[in-house]
């Protein structure tokens, strides 16, 4: 006798789901909540906020309190600091609670389909939960798999090796001989001199050619008075500013120069049969360990929805796609260089909400 098969878990009906319960993720929640919207939140962490807790100790807000609020809650504390991780990873928990948001944790959401035969989506989560929405908005971050070059493979077994995401202290990186941090952002930056400062050998494998400009809370003024984080991509003056190369804070790569234990060797070509990076400038010598903060590429494949370019990245247009109610949300340059950053994905969760909701 066959056995009989389990009944199918009902559906959970909601207007709008929101994948991603970060800081893109929470501001759209803001706006649908004033707009009187049914909604959901999904997250596969257990709590909101919960990416920044999976972040590297030491790292701080590249921006200040006051130029990093989400919509309609600015930070507590002293408005002039740049916050540290931890601090910001309790602002948005904070934020999640304060307004009461419905947010379903645990929830990691492995297929997004076009609901069978009716307007709206399918959203399946490993929980074995399924939800039914006309909207769905995706704020799961910006790019999620690790960008590491296709040489990588060629380091011997026993150099360790992991992505900036999963760096978290000194202590976590096994022996005691040189580490090599490669990578031409800000992340690079700090992760190097938080190893630096031990006195362990850090060989930075950093492009020099890398621009970089000060941190300070006048620059930030500056550009918020002059409007410059808020021009659209679509604009000549946008266009050219998503074609320069994204710069670094001058005093981060000044203090690190600093550091009698960093070594710059240019930008990372090659690795050696002896474990060792070869920079531009100069080789390190066989490495204990290796961290990659080399930038993310997308990872869409749980979302099956023709709004996809042939290399991955989405197909929109400042944030909507060509699926009807689907959104995208915290994207670098989704429309402005704020698009991405805590200061200005408010603007971006107004402006997306608004038009979803006008939608048929």
């Amino acid at each position: 006798m066959p056995i009989p098969l389990a009944p199918a878990a009902p559906l959970i009906h909601t207007d709008t789901l929101v994948i991603g319960a970060g800081q893109a993720g929470l501001a759209a929640a803001y706006y649908l909540q004033r707009h009187g919207v049914d909604f959901r939140l999904l997250d596969a962490a257990p709590t909101a906020g919960h990416a920044w807790d999976t972040r590297y100790d030491s790292l701080r807000l590249f921006s200040p309190a006051w130029a990093s609020g989400l919509p309609g809650r600015p930070w507590p504390g002293r408005r002039l600091r740049y916050p540290t991780r931890a601090e910001t990873s309790a602002y948005l928990r904070d934020y999640a609670a304060h307004f009461a948001f419905p947010l379903d944790a645990d929830q990691r959401v492995t297929r997004l389909t076009a609901a069978p035969g009716q307007p709206g989506y399918h959203a399946h989560t490993a929980a074995g939960r399924t939800y039914a929405a006309r909207r769905v908005i995706v704020a799961t971050g910006p790019y999620t798999t690790p960008k590491i070059p296709a040489w990588a493979t060629q380091l011997p077994a026993a150099v360790a090796q992991l992505p900036s995401r999963d760096y978290r202290r000194p202590s976590q990186l096994p022996g005691t001989g040189p580490v090599a941090v490669v990578g031409s952002g800000n992340s690079a930056l700090q992760i190097a001199a938080d190893i630096a400062a031990t006195s362990r050998p850090v060989f930075v494998a950093f492009d020099e050619k890398t621009p970089a400009m000060p941190n300070s809370q006048l620059m930030w003024a500056g550009l918020t008075l002059m409007g410059l984080l808020r021009i659209p991509r679509h604009t000549a003056l946008g266009r050219w500013m998503v074609s320069q190369p994204e710069p670094v804070v001058s005093g981060d790569l000044a203090r690190l120069r600093r550091l009698p234990a960093a070594t710059f060797i240019g930008r990372a070509t090659a690795v050696l049969p002896t474990g060792a990076i070869e920079g531009q400038r100069a080789a390190s010598p066989p490495l204990d360990a290796v961290v990659w903060a080399t930038g993310y590429r997308p990872a869409y494949d749980w979302l099956e929805l023709p709004i996809f370019e042939a290399n991955g990245q989405p197909r929109h247009q400042r944030g909507l796609t060509a699926a009807p109610g689907v959104a995208f949300l915290g994207l670098d340059w989704l429309d402005s260089r704020n698009s991405a950053l805590l200061n200005g994905i408010g603007a971006d969760a107004r402006r997306v909400v608004q038009t979803l909701l006008q939608m048929p």
